[in-house]
This record gives C-alpha cells, structure tokens and sequence, in this order.
C-alpha cells in the first residue's frame, strides 16, 4: 500500500511538472516593436518633439540614470531630489561628470509623465528626458526602452521608489571600475547584507517564498549572485548593448534574464552592499509575483535550454 501510495505521487510529481512545463512553452513573451511615438521626447519648453538617440551610438554623457515608473506620481519627487542632489554636487566637484536621467513612463493611467516633465523643463531635456510608453509593458521593458535610448558611457537603472540611497552610487562605481573586463562589467547593488534582520521581521511564509525564489534562480539561472532583484544595477555601455538587444522578458523577471545572458556571454557580475530601505506604496503582491517569476524563471531555462531562445555571442 506504501509502496502504491509513493509510486502515485511520483507520477504526479512527474505529470506536474510536465504541465508547469507545457505552460512555461506556451506562455506568451511578446517584446513589442517600438512604435513611432516612443523614439521622440518632448522639449515642455519648445513644445517640440526630438528623438532620442541609439544605444549603438558612440557616448556623449558619463552617466545615464534610467527610471522606470509606473503609477510613480507620489514617489518620483522625492527619488528625483535625492537623486539631483548626488549629481550636482558631484558635478560642482567634476566638470567632466556629464550625466542624463531618463524618466520611462510605463503607460502609467495618471499624471507620472505630468510630473516627469516638470522637471525636464526645470533642468533641460539635457539633462531630463521623459519617455511615455503608449502601453504597459511591465518593468522590464520600460528598463529596456530606456537604455536603448542612453547616451551614457555608464547606464544605471534605480528604481522610482527610490529605496536605494542613490549616493551608493559611487561604491557600484568604483566596483565596476575594479572589475571591468574588455568594457565590459555588471554591477549590481545588494540587499544580501539585510536579509537576516528581514526575516525576522517577515512572516514564515513570506520568508519560505523568498529562499524558495533564490534556490530556483541559482538552479535554473544565475549563479554568481545572491540578490537579482535589487533595482539598482550600474552597466558599461558595451555591456547593455549586448544584454538588452536579446533580452525576451519584460515583467518582473526581466532582471534574471538579464543576468542570466550576461552570465552566458562571459561578462563580470559583482555585487555590492547598499542602504536600501522598504518605501511604502509598492504594487507589487508577493504571493502572487512569487508565482508569476518562478514560471518565468523556468520559462526562461526552458526556452534558452531548448533553443527556442538563442544568445549571441559575438565580441567575446
């Protein structure tokens, strides 16, 4: 009777991971084509539209600082400030320190790109450019779209929240600089300095989902990490052309994939430690985003494993 009993759940383990399978094949990754609209930004001043440049182009800025915000009205003044504060001082110090920031509208049904704007027109579209997505595309894809549209030698990406201090910059700054390898370096800022003190301040559920999401990102893709997640991640330029003209996913696992091509191609990830503090306001549901990346994340393995996605190696 035990023996039956082990020998049917086995075939279920099996059936089930053959449906979870079957429906990570079939699930729809669509990276929509870039329309006409979202190549230009407006100037608030002229009125005019301009269109933004190629990532494939040579840099004229030191730093690119993209933005994704979706639904980000209260949250993006306060992570625009923090942010302004950092350059400018750094740039009293350094005339050399050009930077853009690049605010992405992800479709957003209220007045982010109002907001945004405001301070293209206070600080010049040289300084702040704001691209409005005509849809949702998800994190993800508002990450891509803005640094296919960057100038900088350097391209980071900082959540609206604005949960990372942004002055840690200068430590994922001076990592990238120690570990660039033929221009090419990923550096990612890290929460794995706090995960103690956040479990013990987290359910025991919320804490099983969070070790049941690291073991299946290290099984099934990136290895030499522990935090994929922090959106806070510093670029070289040669290395974002590479990642993010194949990168398939554009919800909340894009980071993963990103992380997992840039593994594939041989480019240097390293981790660095940053003050990151919770924001209220998050959209984000845990149970079900738990649910929704580790599909993607077998989505991903699967479709890379199987050919279905394939990675260009060129350049390496």
């Amino acid at each position: 009777m035990i023996e039956q009993l082990f020998s049917a759940c086995i075939v279920l383990a099996i059936l089930g991971l053959i449906v979870l399978s079957i429906i990570c094949l079939l699930r729809s990754f669509n990276m929509a084509a870039r329309s006409e609209n979202e190549k230009y930004f407006q100037d608030p001043i002229t009125k005019s539209r301009k269109q933004f440049p190629s990532l494939n182009d040579s840099h004229s800025k030191y730093l690119s600082v993209i933005i994704p915000a979706y639904k980000e009205v209260d949250r993006l003044p306060t992570m625009i400030k923090d942010t302004m504060s950092y350059l400018e001082q750094r740039q009293a110090k350094d005339q050399s320190f050009t930077y853009e920031l690049i605010i992405v509208d992800d479709g957003s049904p209220d007045k982010t790109s109002e907001i945004a704007l405001q301070y293209s027109k206070q600080y010049g579209t040289d300084i702040v450019r704001v691209l409005t997505l005509d849809v949702n595309r998800g994190k993800g894809g508002a990450v891509r779209m803005g640094v296919l549209s960057a100038r900088g030698q350097w391209i980071l990406f900082a959540d609206a929240d604005g949960a990372t201090k942004f002055s840690d910059f200068t430590k994922v700054e001076n990592k990238a600089r120690d570990n660039i390898k033929n221009n090419n370096i990923v550096v990612c800022g890290s929460r794995r300095h706090l995960e103690q003190d956040s479990v013990s301040k987290r359910s025991a559920f919320r804490t099983l989902l969070m070790y049941v999401f690291h073991f299946e990102v290290w099984l099934f893709a990136v290895k030499s990490i522990r935090d994929t997640q922090c959106g806070f991640k510093l670029f070289s330029r040669e290395s974002a052309r590479r990642i993010f003209s194949q990168m398939h996913v554009e919800r909340w696992a894009f980071d993963v994939e990103v992380l997992y091509i840039a593994e594939k191609l041989n480019i240097p990830i390293v981790e660095v430690d940053v003050n990151w503090q919770e924001i209220p306001g998050s959209k984000l549901d845990p149970f079900t985003a738990s649910i929704q990346m580790g599909i993607d994340i077998l989505a991903i393995w699967l479709r890379y494993i199987l050919g279905i996605w394939t990675i260009q190696r060129k350049n390496d």
